[in-house]
């Protein structure tokens, strides 16, 4: 899987969590079985999702005994559990352990190839397959993200199908290639490179007024980022004036360090997307660009879902059919706050970082703080997604925050701005 906000376990951070995982190439080893009920004939299939914190999320049956959630992902290789203790219980075999690599591209990890696994989702079977389960949590996505989720559905499942991603229904559709057709009304159709059962496309971005460099970017559904920048990847990349150095999301292995700010734009689907906020990460001197495919970045959901859009695996095609929300700004947090969920609703907001210079600091709150209400509601009847959208208020919003500071009760007031 490739850089991936996302979050796990009894924990959540407001900022979301940026996640890389490389593995070794298996597929001489792997089942090349995908779904059972495709393979019988049916033309399309269709599979509701949720969408959550900016994930696609699938209901997943494993082994006809756990109900799972596992993410929707287009950036991930291989299927992946992240919960070792479910194929112990079941008493499954590992064959073989693995070497994976950390987001800091260098970190070692591991993983065990597991065979025989069963997944039903929805009405489709997947049987006698190979997946990868790691031999930690290293993802915790309930701690980073704020979902709840045992895995990843990579593209060993579903690149021998057409895929169709349809954000405004929350449904995935796969069709049998033979009986696709090309669709109608607003889609555009553009190349795409497959690599490795990874979608890339070719997109200009516009650093600046100035600059215009064409980049080559994973489309990575598992990604709830807009966008993704490799600042290394190419000599003329300029990181825009407006910037705040952050942990900018988390990683197998811990934290990423880099900058968050905005490119003047990028053109996606004939659409020019202004003021996207983007992540800028220069990549480890240790990283062989050929290992992920010489791309200068990543293209996550929050562009993704502004277009219905339908990946051809087969003839390596794209196609963009923009949405209603094309035009919306793109916002993020104006208060400074790193917010942490725990406990057994994941409703208790704890304070984990702070941005430098940021209405938070200048108002005295502390990292360890534990918010209790804002603006005289109380957080416990709260999600984490609630108090980000508070916090992506208008500049100028002032938001009263009662916290708790080990036994001490006190209030702070932050008054929101535009930090990138």
């Amino acid at each position: 899987m490739n850089f991936n906000f996302i979050r796990i376990s009894r924990l959540r951070m407001k900022r979301i969590a940026l996640v890389l995982l490389l593995l070794p190439l298996f597929m001489d080893q792997a089942s090349t079985q995908t779904f059972e009920s495709i393979r019988r004939g049916v033309k399309k299939v269709e599979i509701p999702f949720e969408y959550e914190n900016n994930f696609i999320i699938v209901q997943v049956l494993f082994n006809d005994v756990f109900p799972l959630k596992f993410i929707f992902d287009t950036g991930a290789e291989h299927t992946i559990l992240t919960q070792r203790e479910i194929t112990d219980l079941l008493q499954i075999n590992y064959e073989r352990r693995f070497t994976i690599i950390g987001s800091d591209l260098s970190t070692e990890l591991y993983a065990y190839l597991a065979r025989g696994v069963k997944l039903k989702i929805h009405n489709l079977l997947a049987l006698n397959r190979s997946i990868l389960v790691l031999e930690e949590d290293y993802f915790r996505f309930e701690e980073y993200g704020g979902i709840n989720v045992q895995g990843i559905i990579g593209a060993d499942l579903f690149r021998q199908y057409i895929v169709k991603i349809d954000y405004r229904r929350k449904m995935i559709t796969l069709y049998d290639p033979a009986h696709f057709e090309p669709p109608k009304g607003h889609f555009k159709e553009f190349p795409i490179e497959i690599e490795r059962h990874k979608p890339y496309l070719m997109a200009n971005t516009s650093l600046t007024k100035d600059t215009i460099l064409r980049g080559k970017y994973l489309l990575d559904t598992g990604a709830s980022i807009s966008l993704l920048l490799y600042t290394n990847t190419n000599s003329a990349f300029d990181l825009p004036e407006r910037l705040i150095r952050s942990k900018i999301g988390m990683g197998l292995g811990g934290f990423l360090q880099g900058f968050m700010g905005r490119v003047n734009g990028i053109e996606i689907g004939g659409n020019n997307l202004e003021g996207v906020i983007t992540n800028f990460q220069e990549l480890s001197g240790k990283v062989d660009t050929a290992f992920t495919n010489n791309r200068n970045g990543i293209i996550g959901n929050q562009i993704l879902n502004r277009f219905e859009i339908i990946i051809d695996y087969i003839h390596g095609k794209l196609y963009l059919q923009p949405e209603k929300n094309i035009r919306q700004k793109f916002q993020y947090d104006k208060s400074g706050l790193i917010l942490a969920a725990s406990g057994t609703n994941l409703n208790v907001f704890t304070v984990i970082d702070l941005v430098e210079n940021s209405p938070a600091v200048e108002a005295g709150i502390q990292v360890g703080d534990e918010i209790k209400r804002i603006n005289g509601l109380p957080t416990a009847v709260m999600h984490l997604s609630d108090i980000i959208r508070r916090l992506q208020g208008k500049a100028g919003k002032k938001i009263k925050l009662y916290l708790t500071r080990g036994k001490e009760n006190i209030t702070k007031e932050v008054v929101l701005r535009e930090l990138i």
